[in-house]
């Protein structure tokens, strides 16, 4: 794909939607960081019903590290993997706790260094809380920017370093939530709804799929 044909789908993208956002239920980095280690492997509907209940209760390192392991499994045993991702949430807290005073550290380094917490998780805290142009890559972004040719990768750091290089600076900062709900409604995994696209025509999937 040209440099042309993907400065015209952003744009498209954009202005469809100029501010999006993530889906994931959140008011403050903490809250996103908790909110995206749970999303592992599950769907942000479940959790935002798991955190619609646990934030009020408990936001912060210190209050949600008060609950423990039990306390927190409680509230998110409704999520798949739950066991593991209370025992990653808990000694993240600790961490956070005793190395940052309880807040998000604004660094890469620090954030992977979390349990629980790997580079797509980093980058989205870093992206979504605190405006980075980092690109976090998940299977809907991944598959994307592979079917329509934009960003081609055999694993999401390939995919991740290719768009990176070829999205330009203007976009950076929200690309990865229009292909993120791009891939979530429109180009889905079993049978993309190409006939409601609005990047259709500047797509290079060879094998539409269209409405009978």
């Amino acid at each position: 794909m040209n440099k042309e044909k993907r400065q015209a789908i952003l744009s498209i993208l954009r202005e469809n939607n100029p501010h999006p956002e993530t889906e994931l239920n959140f008011s403050s980095p903490f809250e996103l960081l908790v909110a995206v280690t749970l999303s592992a492997q599950a769907t942000d509907v479940s959790v935002n019903k798991a955190t619609d209940k646990l934030f009020p209760i408990a936001n912060t390192a210190q209050s949600i590290y008060a609950l423990g392991v039990d306390g927190l499994k409680e509230y998110i045993k409704t999520i798949g993997l739950y066991n593991n991702k209370a025992i990653n949430v808990i000694k993240a807290c600790e961490i956070l706790i005793e190395k940052y005073n309880g807040e998000v550290p604004e660094d890469r380094e620090a954030l992977e260094s979390l349990p629980g917490v790997g580079r797509k998780t980093a980058n989205v805290v870093l992206n979504t809380a605190f405006g980075w142009p980092t690109i976090a890559i998940d299977t809907h972004i991944f598959r994307v920017a592979n079917r329509t040719k934009f960003a081609m990768g055999k694993n999401v750091d390939q995919v991740e370093e290719k768009m990176l290089k070829v999205v330009p600076a203007e976009f950076k900062v929200d690309v990865h939530h229009w292909f993120i709900l791009h891939g979530r409604y429109t180009c889905v995994a079993r049978k993309p709804r190409c006939g409601s696209c609005l990047i259709e025509e500047l797509c290079e999937f060879k094998e539409k799929v269209y409405p009978e």
